[in-house]
């Protein structure tokens, strides 16, 4: 199978793995970011899917591989908080030393911000489920070169292209992603999943980015 039709068959796998354990909801959601969102896609509950979760976590490692190659990076990093069991078993397929970052400073203990070892000038990937404004990746990017680890690459399972590869680019970190949003509600429609209406409904949050995933 050619690497394109390869990429093609993981997109299609994601869909069928998010409608089979009902990851995608519609309603009124307030996100991370503090949008609200008339959708949204639940990829936290996936490490409660242990054959949903395998799946998946082969799919990032796949990525990883094929967008990047596993000589690009020393270290991965999960991003609070549902980046990290993703992140944890990623690193561990990879054999790749695993750290952490919290969503503030501990103010006890040794009140770091980043849990896990990393040197000045350690190159550090950044795992998360999906990306939205990229808030959570940019913040997580500025604690770890804090400690000395350098950072320019992120990779996230879904894209919601609502600004976060801009502004990611803006700080100089580059984003992987197996799936843009407006492509999964393409597949999903095409699957029957969804509606006519609720496709105009998650295309309408999408804001056009170049790049491609």
């Amino acid at each position: 199978m050619s690497p394109s039709k390869e990429r093609e068959a993981m997109k299609a796998e994601l869909c069928r793995v998010l409608n089979k354990i009902g990851a995608l909801k519609f309603g009124t959601f307030k996100l991370t970011s503090g949008r609200t969102s008339p959708y949204y896609i639940d990829l936290r509950i996936v490490p409660s899917f242990p054959d949903a979760f395998q799946r998946i976590c082969d799919l990032y490692v796949s990525v990883v591989k094929g967008d990047l190659g596993t000589e690009e990076f020393d270290r991965i990093a999960g991003i609070p908080t549902a980046g990290i069991p993703f992140a944890s078993v990623v690193a561990y397929r990879l054999r790749k030393p695993f750290l952490y970052v919290r969503p503030r400073v501990r103010l006890h203990g040794r009140e770091r911000r980043v849990e896990g070892m990393v040197m000045p000038g350690d190159r550090v990937l950044l795992v998360d489920d999906l990306a939205t404004t990229g808030l959570s990746l940019r913040k997580s990017a500025k604690a770890i070169r804090a400690e000395g680890g350098v950072v320019t690459e992120a990779v996230v399972l879904l894209d919601r292209e609502e600004g976060g590869r801009r502004k990611l680019e803006d700080v100089g970190v580059t984003l992987h992603c197996l799936l843009r949003v407006s492509e999964a509600a393409e597949r999903l429609l095409e699957m029957g999943v969804i509606t006519e209406d609720q496709l105009r409904v998650i295309l309408k949050q999408v804001k056009k980015e170049t790049g491609k995933c």
